[in-house]
């Protein structure tokens, strides 16, 4: 995460009661507490806040999830799944933290680190799974 002159967290802000769509991409952290409806992709943190929902396909170096996500997420780092956390999607991260109550509903891969362009389950994790076959 990039760090700005004042030596604090640069973040890309979604507020509460917002709802956008599109595509977002990110050399910073991405915080949602509104909604957002499209593709998340960046270098940084994600943070899923408790009023936030997102209906995207995400890819950051971590992502928190304290509200809802519908869609595929992909990190290289740690995927948190706070107490009040709900995904629906699969997920392709490092490391998996789900706190006691937080929900997840779809498959996890975790046997190899995500790779650059590969989305969660997608065309082309399944061509290299066919591949080792």
């Amino acid at each position: 995460m990039k760090m700005s002159k004042s030596g604090k967290n640069t973040y890309t802000l979604i507020g509460q009661g917002s709802d956008i769509e599109g595509v977002l991409r990110s050399q910073s952290g991405v915080r949602i507490e509104g909604t957002f409806r499209g593709e998340i992709e960046t270098s940084g943190e994600v943070f899923i806040g408790a009023s936030g929902e997102a209906h995207s396909s995400i890819k950051g170096s971590s992502i928190v999830v304290a509200g809802k996500v519908f869609g595929d997420v992909v990190t290289e780092g740690r995927l948190t799944l706070l107490e009040n956390g709900h995904i629906v999607g699969n997920i392709d991260a490092r490391s998996l933290v789900i706190s006691e109550g937080g929900r997840l509903n779809g498959e996890t891969r975790m046997d190899q680190p995500a790779a650059e362009g590969r989305t969660a389950f997608g065309k082309k994790a399944l061509q290299s799974e066919a591949e080792t076959v």
